[in-house]
């Protein structure tokens, strides 16, 4: 007798899902695992700004790169899949747990990356989400003949590279950076080349949302560092600091109205999907890096920082001028109207240049409400333009 659907085996053999199937939605478990990345995306920001208000500047970038890629392409990784491949039975939620696990020893490996460059308990923890996929990728490459080719060469690529990240340990440290450099290119491949024999059926809405929810959980990042940074120090006496936190909180609504401004969904083509897939590294760890800025801009107006006004305007002003070319480039300029598309690149050069006067980041939130006008004002015409040629009478 077949087993109803609403009972979930411990086993179910991994049957691809429908690239097309209707009112898919994140799943408990995968927003459970968005919610224990939380912990890492934190301390890499948190690091980030104690290094960037010591004045570590180019330690700071360099340390912050490399954690966010090992948080970034972790999490990438399983939401592919799992657009993919959720069976939600018993092994598929153990392997994830196993990857949550990764995560958690991901982020406490942070700040011994930041602080003594020892990148051994993060590739450890990378290495343990990584080989819990493998397994994932086995189960799909024995129930999904029409994808088995596909899901073998991830198998085998993940596998290979692990062994790489492994070894990259066992190196003199002067050869550290370079490894990982290899190693990244190397990783980043692996889906190139895996999905060459035919994609895996990930869905593109599914996947759309998913990168909507993590840019969601890194705002959240944004929005606790900065306000626990002027609580901090409002309880010390510094009232001024309300404007500032004004400015934050405007800057903050700002991103996530510019990301969310009209409703997008991932590439089905596989170039401009691994495009816009891999592009959102610089979109979450730029949004993830304005929090740190914003905390740094805290720490400056305290005098607890041994940077200038500028370098601190600047540590805002870099990811914030990041993130709006990133989302120009996958969101906007193949979509939107010539004077948003202008408008976007025109912002992101005038917030690099906002450090060079008076109160950078006052005059980065002026800026980005201003673009925020521009598109509302753009789609407004548009929507005018569309019931006009809906009812010309």
């Amino acid at each position: 007798m077949t087993q109803p659907r609403s009972v979930r085996p411990f086993y179910r053999p991994m049957r691809p899902r429908r690239r097309d199937e209707p009112h898919r939605a994140a799943t408990p478990l995968e927003l459970f695992f968005d919610l224990c990345f939380v912990v890492a995306v934190a301390q890499a920001a948190a690091n980030l700004h104690h290094d960037v208000s010591e004045g570590h500047l180019g330690h700071a970038l360099t340390r912050y790169l490399m954690v966010f890629f090992a948080i970034w392409w972790s999490w990438m990784n399983f939401t592919w899949f799992a657009s993919a491949y959720d069976t939600d039975d018993d092994l598929y939620r153990i392997a994830t747990l196993v990857q949550i696990a990764g995560a958690l020893i991901i982020a406490a490996g942070v700040p011994r990356a930041f602080t003594d460059g020892d990148f051994s308990v993060i590739t450890y923890g990378y290495v343990v989400m990584r080989i819990a996929l493998v397994v994932q990728w086995c189960r799909a490459a024995a129930g999904d003949p029409a994808h088995r080719r596909a899901a073998r060469r991830y198998a085998i690529g993940v596998t290979v590279v692990q062994l790489g990240w492994l070894l990259r340990l066992a190196l003199p440290q002067g050869w550290g950076t370079a490894a990982f450099l290899l190693l990244v290119v190397a990783d980043l491949l692996v889906p190139a080349v895996a999905e060459r024999p035919g994609m895996t059926p990930w869905h593109p809405r599914h996947i759309t949302e998913r990168y909507g929810l993590f840019t969601l959980i890194v705002l959240g990042d944004v929005v606790l560092a900065t306000s626990v940074a002027i609580q901090t120090g409002v309880d010390a006496g510094d009232r001024h600091l309300w404007s500032l936190a004004a400015a934050a909180t405007v800057t903050v609504f700002a991103l996530w109205w510019l990301y969310f401004d009209r409703p997008v969904e991932a590439p089905a083509q596989l170039p401009y999907s691994l495009l816009w897939g891999y592009g959102h590294y610089l979109i979450f760890a730029a949004i993830a890096a304005v929090g740190a800025g914003l905390s740094v801009s805290v720490d400056y107006e305290r005098h607890l920082t041994h940077i200038s006004e500028r370098t601190a305007g600047y540590a805002v002003a870099v990811p914030t001028a990041v993130f709006l070319l990133t989302v120009w480039a996958l969101h906007v300029r193949r979509r939107q109207r010539a004077t948003v598309v202008v408008a976007f690149p025109v912002v992101a050069l005038l917030a690099l240049l906002a450090p060079l006067g008076p109160a950078p980041v006052y005059v980065l939130a002026g800026l980005l409400v201003a673009l925020v006008a521009v598109t509302v004002l753009v789609r407004s015409r548009d929507l005018d333009r569309i019931a006009t040629a809906a009812d010309p009478a």
